[in-house]
């Protein structure tokens, strides 16, 4: 009999570092289904797609435990390598957006298990100047919640750790000049510029722990990014408003933009640093977001 090889890659202190300690029956759960797993820890920055670029050919299933900056580390290792395994997620960081836009199971053996029953589906992927990213581009308010807090208090509070700090950054607002052309030179074309709170650039309904995005307006697989802008306030009550209509999720008014592209031309102002699937990265004035139609597999 011939067994299917799967390859585990695994962030062992991602949240509260709970899926390394529950790592042989993950392994177990696979082995029933017939495969014949390698397990690989990272130790630094990097390790989950250095492996993804050197191993990702050799395995039928390559699936990543940790939280959406590993599965990113591993998305942006597959594409460059130009590997086309099946991916499995076990989200078991702090947040998790990306895995529940997926719908995936919140508790890590049903997400092993999902691993094994569950059906691939292909899903858009970003291109921010050249890097991939698998669900958010942003910058602005909220746009260092998912690195700058502190890892233990995402530990003990969670989605709470992100809204605390997420609500904190808007009592220091920078204000930030963006023009943002979707589908540049086509019949499609939309520019939009002002002053902004926050931008992201997305395929995902959850972003940051914070912003949910209605499931109706977003489609994972469509050739399309969505452009999500919150406008400066013009004063305190402003702030307030926007402010109460986060908190509820109430994302279509006034102070906001919507709307769709699959490329996107970003012009900023020189300094403005952004986030990749929760991870920093370092901004530029002029900027280039490719949509990536059905670039990866992830068995959902």
């Amino acid at each position: 009999m011939e067994h299917k090889k799967l390859l585990l890659i695994m962030n062992p202190r991602s949240g509260t570092m709970q899926a390394a300690k529950m790592l042989s029956d993950i392994v177990a759960e696979f082995n029933k289904a017939g495969y014949m797993v390698s397990v690989l820890m990272t130790q630094a920055r990097n390790d989950a797609k250095n492996w993804a670029k050197q191993y990702g050919h050799d395995y039928d299933t390559v699936v990543v435990s940790g939280g959406d900056g590993t599965f990113n580390e591993l998305v942006d290792g597959l594409l460059e390598s130009g590997a086309t395994p099946n991916i499995g997620y076990i989200p078991s960081g702090s947040t998790n957006d990306f895995a529940t836009s997926l719908g995936l199971p919140k508790t890590i053996i049903e997400s092993a298990k999902r691993v094994v029953e569950g059906e691939p589906q292909h899903l858009d992927i970003g291109s921010f100047n050249g890097r991939h990213f698998s669900y958010v581009a942003s910058f602005g308010a909220f746009t260092s919640t998912s690195y700058s807090v502190p890892q233990n208090l995402k530990n003990m509070l969670g989605h709470a750790a992100y809204m605390i700090s997420g609500v904190k950054e808007l009592a220091n607002i920078k204000t930030i000049h963006a023009k943002i052309t979707a589908d540049p030179g086509t019949p499609n074309e939309m520019v939009v510029e002002g002053d902004y709170l926050f931008g992201a650039i997305c395929n995902s309904t959850s972003i940051a722990g914070i912003l949910k995005l209605d499931k109706m307006d977003v489609d994972m697989n469509d050739g399309l990014m969505e452009i999500f802008l919150i406008k400066m306030p013009k004063d305190i009550i402003d702030l307030n408003n926007i402010i109460t209509k986060l908190l509820n999720n109430q994302l279509n008014s006034n102070e906001m933009e919507f709307f769709s592209g699959q490329n996107i031309h970003v012009e900023i102002d020189e300094g403005t640093h952004w986030t990749l699937d929760g991870e920093y990265e370092e901004g530029a004035k002029s900027i280039d977001i490719e949509t990536l139609r059905s670039a990866i597999s992830v068995i959902v």
